[in-house]
């Protein structure tokens, strides 16, 4: 029933111009700001920390943040409406050659992104510019809002890996074949994830990008999108990251992952209102992986 509920405000959304999502989609975003305390104070505190604002000024880029979120969570069920003809009408292209040059090397490419602006519709802009563009992708708690954003991811050319199947296999895959895999790498990634400072704070960091970058020789672009102020979309790609193999591959795991850490909380830093800060970045405390490191030992 849910699915179907989804899919009925889907064709709704879809007969409104874009401009009436995003003046509905703030709406929604107020809403959601005053209604949900407890993301709302969760986001006030954890920017507090990063940026060292006050609670005043926090409140008031939260409270943006979650427009923005509103905005997106209409345009991803606006997704029906985007086909190659007119995905650069709302999403500029312009650093997509950058991706296109590290695809032409011929060993695949890892896209380093997070949850910053409508990153489902960066994947749609990749896809409809002709590169091949895999995902991996965390399902979600429920498991039918995990059906219809696979099914729309798949409807504009995204190929989806879910976790907690042959993933790994099926990405190494398509590395191989020459595609570009993408990694969200702004989540909690547990006691089997490195321990970065992200924002002054150690943070469990996954090693996934850094991992098939070394096994793959794939080149690692980063990419992100952001919202402008006319509602619609830019993106920042940046320059061809690549490993490096001094002969340690745990510090050259962990020194890459730090590189990539660091241009995420950049793209953060410069667009605060752009992600998601009532995540649970850092949800796992060190010690955590220290006790899962003692278990296993003894085992």
């Amino acid at each position: 029933m849910q699915y179907h509920i989804l899919k009925f405000l889907s064709f709704c959304v879809c007969l409104l111009p874009h401009k009436a999502l995003l003046y509905i989609g703030r709406i929604l975003g107020i809403l959601y700001f005053h209604l949900i305390a407890k993301e709302r104070n969760r986001a006030i505190t954890q920017m507090q920390m990063s940026l060292g604002c006050s609670e005043k000024e926090a409140a008031e880029t939260v409270k943006n943040s979650f427009i923005n979120l509103g905005r997106s969570f209409l345009e991803i069920l606006y997704t029906p409406r985007l086909n190659k003809n007119n995905i650069n009408d709302f999403v500029d292209p312009h650093g997509l050659e950058k991706i296109k040059a590290a695809v032409q090397e011929g060993h695949g490419v890892v896209i380093l992104t997070g949850h910053v602006g409508n990153w489902e519709w960066l994947a749609a802009s990749m896809a409809f510019n002709g590169i091949p563009t895999t995902t991996i992708v965390k399902p979600q708690p429920n498991a039918q809002h995990t059906r219809i954003l696979n099914e729309y991811r798949r409807m504009v050319g995204v190929e989806v890996f879910a976790r907690g199947t042959s993933e790994l296999m099926a990405a190494a895959r398509a590395l191989k074949k020459g595609k570009v895999l993408g990694f969200l790498v702004d989540q909690d990634a547990g006691p089997g994830g490195a321990f970065i400072k992200f924002f002054g704070r150690l943070a469990s960091t996954p090693l996934g990008p850094a991992v098939f970058a070394h096994k793959f020789l794939s080149p690692v672009v980063p990419a992100f999108i952001v919202r402008r102020e006319d509602g619609r979309h830019r993106l920042i790609i940046g320059d061809i990251m690549r490993y490096k193999d001094t002969g340690d591959p745990d510090k050259d795991l962990l020194d890459f992952t730090k590189k990539m850490t660091e241009f995420v909380e950049n793209v953060i830093k410069n667009h605060p209102t752009q992600w998601l800060w009532f995540q649970k970045r850092w949800n796992t405390a060190p010690e955590e992986q220290k006790i899962k490191h003692h278990v296993s030992g003894r085992r």
